[in-house]
């Protein structure tokens, strides 16, 4: 079971929050050249799959309808930050 310390509800049952994604930064697109074109793809289609802890965002739909950010580590699920989106953990 994945617990989920959410700083505004305390800790609940990872069932309760929805995966939106990775924090990554966004390419910036400079014009519609074949290059920018093709990061952009990357950014949308390729992600690596990795192991070990990433930063990513979740939604506490079943709580406090807040979004968070979470550092997760991809394997074993431990949790090592949790802070609400947008403010440093």
């Amino acid at each position: 079971m994945l617990l989920i310390e959410c700083p505004h509800c305390g800790p609940r049952n990872g069932t309760e929050f929805t995966y939106s994604g990775k924090i990554q930064p966004r390419p910036v697109m400079k014009g519609s050249d074949f290059e920018a074109r093709a990061e952009w793809r990357r950014y949308l289609y390729e992600e690596d799959n990795f192991a070990g802890f990433a930063k990513e965002r979740w939604f506490h739909g079943n709580g406090c309808r807040k979004f968070l950010d979470i550092e997760r580590h991809s394997v074993t699920n431990e949790i090592s930050s949790v802070s609400p989106a947008g403010e440093a953990s």
